[in-house]
């Protein structure tokens, strides 16, 4: 397995090799301004930034973090939503030198506490609905400096004058913040700002410039080191495998939230590194994002599962036109065929399945979009200076063709290491190799599949069961929008298969119904023996099902 195979594959117009240039991330702001100064760069609910306007405010962001004590290397969480602030605010501390902590807004007070202290963040950028929960937390933290902003800051009149009063509306409450002390507005700080270039010396390989945390769905997050080389490295595999878009011309729909680094970097930094036009939106609405595409006609649509069925799912898609879009690699989950099928249909444009995770910046596998061969259920092919193997299981050696294990990934897109947990970083890089914790297979032709994560299997009666393919097998059925399967404890197998649905509006099924539905389809030992029907499942922000959340819900049911 140590021939890349899959390169026989790879359509002509895409290189098996690139040539990096070795400039920090930032540099590609300061170049998309010098070349288009004039061209939209932000498109944000009517509100516009050029890309002389996005430079100038990221570097007056920087010489005032400057001035407020941010050094080479200090880390400075960004708390916001998908917005003109969080674009600004990310380039600003690359341009002083800092490194990026990106922090789910939806955070509870406890996680905001542990991903503070963990990072050692001396400054947080935050929306000041926010302000009330960090200040709780903030004798707890390293925490010198607290930057507020407002989504008014940056929303065209007269909805900025309009927002507080639907802020009120919306929370019970408004936020009032002095630009004094360790509080600092970040509306006076782009107003004051300095203009002055930040001159540091920056290492390309070496230096962190995004502590991304990972999601949490298996256990505690870990902050994982991503060097300027890894996100630039990923952002140009990216490119590269896009062969019929036309940098500078393209419109990226920015629904991923940048807190996940999926979003961050096939939105957030492709869109500069090309000097397109990212459409941003601050939260996922199904009607409002139909509506969206609809007006700003977007090219590109990077997103999860989730995303794409609550919009195929909506009862107002036939009336909107969604055309514009030519190309959407999701991510963050499995890709239920189904769901493929339906959106390529409705859009004409492609939906292919891809394939990464945060310690990889995070894409490593794709199908190919066009001129390549596509396989349905397969997360395609390494992109170009990506390696890739299946480990058999429990060792570092290399499996057979077909032959299930686990997928270890190498290239210049992989961590550096995880924050402060060097024994974490030993168990998980291997010479090289990063152990992804996904259990998987490699066919003939080097087209690589996801059976399950390694922590997901289900061990019933001596058999190993893999949700995914239960999964998928119950997204076939008419009445399901959504699911997931879990082994819960059951004293005769050990575990026995249980199945969460979410039924399409408009759409009954009973359990008699799916027992008979999945056992034309799968062996007994894998059909569920328990199913539940929710209106709804447990998602973190980016819309990955928590299947931890569903898990500790089983075990307190069990101790009660």
């Amino acid at each position: 397995m140590t021939e890349k195979i899959w390169l026989k594959n790879y359509p002509p117009d895409i290189p098996a090799r690139l040539a990096y240039e070795e400039i920090p991330l930032q540099e590609y702001l300061t170049r998309a301004a010098e070349k288009s100064p004039t061209k939209i760069a932000i498109h944000f609910l009517g509100k516009e930034l050029t890309y002389q306007e996005l430079y100038e405010s990221s570097l007056k962001f920087a010489n005032y973090l400057r001035k407020i004590g941010i050094e080479k290397g200090d880390r400075v969480a960004v708390m916001l939503p998908n917005c003109p602030q969080n674009v600004i605010s990310y380039f600003g501390i690359l341009y002083a030198g800092g490194i990026v902590v990106q922090t789910n807004p939806l955070y509870t007070e406890r996680e905001i506490e542990y991903q503070l202290k963990d990072s050692g963040a001396k400054a947080i950028v935050s929306l000041d609905i926010l302000y009330p929960r960090i200040m709780k937390v903030w004798k707890e933290t390293d925490l010198e400096n607290i930057i507020i902003t407002a989504v008014k800051d940056y929303l065209p009149f007269p909805k900025n004058m309009l927002y507080p009063f639907i802020q009120k509306r919306d929370t019970g409450f408004t936020v009032s913040v002095q630009h004094s002390g360790s509080n600092h507005l970040f509306a006076e700080i782009i107003k004051i700002g300095e203009l002055n270039p930040v001159e540091l010396d920056f290492d390309f390989t070496e230096d962190v410039a995004l502590l991304q945390y990972t999601g949490g769905t298996t256990g505690f997050p870990k902050g994982v080191m991503l060097t300027h080389q890894n996100l630039a490295s990923n952002v140009q595999m990216c490119r590269a495998w896009m062969t019929e878009t036309v940098p500078g011309e393209e419109i990226i729909m920015g629904v991923l939230p940048f807190f996940h680094v999926y979003g961050m970097t096939t939105v957030l930094l492709l869109t500069v590194m090309n000097g397109d036009r990212m459409v941003l939106m601050p939260k996922f609405n199904a009607k409002d994002t139909l509506k969206t595409i609809q007006k700003q006609k977007p090219t590109l649509f990077p997103g999860a599962p989730t995303l794409y069925i609550g919009l195929l799912n909506h009862p107002e898609l036939t009336k909107f036109d969604l055309s514009s879009i030519k190309a959407c690699i999701s991510g963050s989950a499995p890709l239920p065929v189904e769901v493929q099928e339906k959106f390529e249909h409705i859009t004409g444009g492609k939906l292919v399945e891809g394939y990464g995770l945060t310690e990889s910046s995070p894409v490593t596998h794709a199908n190919f979009i066009w001129g390549g061969k596509r396989v349905k259920g397969s997360i395609g092919v390494p992109w170009p200076d990506t390696d890739a193997m299946i480990f058999k299981m429990g060792t570092t050696e290399a499996a057979e063709i077909r032959e299930v294990g686990e997928i270890a990934v190498k290239g210049p897109q992989v961590m550096k290491g995880y924050w402060n947990r060097p024994e974490d970083t030993e168990m998980t890089l291997i010479d090289g190799w990063l152990l992804t914790g996904d259990i998987g297979y490699m066919d003939e032709e080097g087209y690589f599949y996801v059976v399950d994560r390694k922590k997901d299997i289900i061990i019933a009666g001596g058999f190993n069961i893999y949700p995914r393919e239960v999964e998928e097998v119950l997204y076939e059925h008419e009445a399901v929008q959504e699911c997931v399967v879990l082994g819960v404890p059951d004293p005769y197998r050990g575990k026995t298969v249980k199945a969460f649905i979410v039924l399409k509006d408009g759409y009954k099924a009973t359990e008699e119904e799916l027992n008979k539905y999945c056992r034309a389809k799968l062996a007994s030992f894998k059909v569920p023996r328990i199913y539940e029907f929710r209106s709804e499942l447990p998602k973190t922000a980016v819309g990955k099902i928590l299947r931890r959340t569903l898990l500790d819900e089983e075990k307190t049911q069990v101790t009660q």
